[in-house]
């Protein structure tokens, strides 16, 4: 170890110098960036709908503001009421009976699944992150001591992992395997069959399973979102579940989500949050409550635009040469390979990764899209279709003109 290096003069900690920012967040940053400066820039980076959180939200919200109950800390788990709508809303969804001892409300997913490998990974503890994966899973894995272990699926396989690959990948280490259906980044979904195949192949070796459900309810055509310990109720002792209300319900910026699971490790990651952050806020919380307690109709009109959407991009993105894009089930996102134009000249560069192609469209374009390093399989983009219908037609009519270009 050099001095430069040494313990001693080492400004940030190891564990967080290793750390990456997030891909998706730094594409959104600087797309914006450059759309505040004038240029005429498409965003396809950042997961995030386009709606408005739905108006009556937004009043619960704007109530709950007013009310001298919410100016003062909660319990750190999570507004009581939350959590029992929480449980209602988990049993009405996916027809997993849970108690509200076995939910823990989290300042957004992320917190949520950062604090549930916190809670049962011990140093070098492995888990089996199938990939393409969302770029915070294996930061939150290492942040927590342990050690992600990838499976690649291609769009051979519509980019679903098979219980022959997962068992490929275990060793005696192994202690997570990670479940995500719908996916972000591929918006691939599992059918019942095959997740009920997983959930007793993680069973049949005491396997704990993490299963991400934030995109449950954008599900298209034929495709049906499963919940495991719903389908595999020998599961539920070792299965979380994480959630929240970001994507269903266009609340990004609010900030709630949660934790599912066995009351010990719940409360494990309570006393975690009570240190780190402490309640979520309470105007947060009630905004939430009157989420998941109300209706599915601005869901469902949410969904039936972003199908259009996805059948729009899929279409326009398989007419240029040298893209080949799987049809998403699921999600919002759109995750073509780009393989067969890495390497060929456009507009005088021969980008030779997909991150280069990525940089390359955004300055010959003006369209910004996350290269598909950041979700570990070099050779993609990925592209979210929660964006307005113009946009979305403008910004990959764009793409066709500059990849048409290509030539070898």
């Amino acid at each position: 170890m050099s001095a430069a290096t040494s313990p001693s003069e080492r400004r940030v900690s190891a564990r967080i110098g290793a750390i990456s920012e997030s891909a998706t967040l730094a594409v959104d940053a600087k797309a914006k960036a450059l759309k505040a400066a004038g240029r005429p820039v498409i965003g396809f980076g950042a997961g995030e709908p386009d709606f408005p959180t739905p108006g009556y939200i937004v009043d619960a919200a704007v109530e709950a503001c007013r009310n001298p109950k919410y100016h003062r800390y909660t319990p750190a788990g999570g507004l009581p009421e939350l959590k029992a709508a929480i449980a209602e809303k988990t049993l009405r969804d996916s027809g997993y009976q849970v108690d509200v001892s076995q939910i823990l409300v989290t300042n957004g997913g992320k917190q949520a699944i950062y604090e549930a490998f916190a809670a049962i990974l011990d140093p070098g503890d492995e888990v089996i992150v199938p990939a393409p994966y969302w770029t915070t899973y294996p930061e939150s894995i290492r942040l927590a001591g342990g050690v992600p272990v990838e499976v690649v699926a291609d769009e051979t396989t519509g980019y679903r992992v098979s219980v022959e690959q997962l068992e490929a990948a275990r060793t005696e280490r192994t202690k997570v395997v990670l479940f995500v259906s719908p996916s972000n980044p591929t918006g691939a979904v599992y059918s019942e069959a095959d997740a009920e195949a997983i959930g007793r192949w993680a069973v049949e070796h005491d396997l704990w399973v993490l299963t991400d459900e934030i995109y449950e309810h954008l599900v298209y055509g034929d495709a049906k979102f499963t919940s495991l310990p719903a389908i595999v109720p020998e599961l539920r002792d070792k299965c979380i579940v994480v959630n929240g209300v970001a994507k269903t319900y266009a609340m990004t910026g609010w900030r709630v989500g949660w934790i599912v699971g066995p009351k010990d490790v719940v409360k494990a990651a309570t006393n975690l949050q009570s240190h780190a952050t402490s309640n979520v806020s309470n105007v947060s919380q009630v905004a939430a409550l009157a989420a998941v307690s109300g209706n599915l109709d601005a869901v469902a009109e949410m969904r039936t635009a972003f199908d259009r959407r996805r059948q729009t991009i899929v279409r326009m993105l398989n007419e240029i040469d040298g893209v080949l894009c799987p049809e998403p089930e699921g999600a919002f996102y759109a995750y073509p390979s780009v393989k067969a134009l890495l390497g060929k000249e456009i507009r005088g560069r021969r980008p030779a990764t997909s991150a280069e192609l990525a940089a390359l469209i955004l300055d010959e374009a003006e369209v910004a899209v996350v290269p598909g390093e950041a979700f570990g399989t070099p050779g993609y983009l990925r592209l979210s279709y929660a964006l307005g219908d113009d946009d979305l037609v403008e910004g990959v009519s764009r793409l066709q003109k500059l990849l048409g270009e290509a030539k070898a």
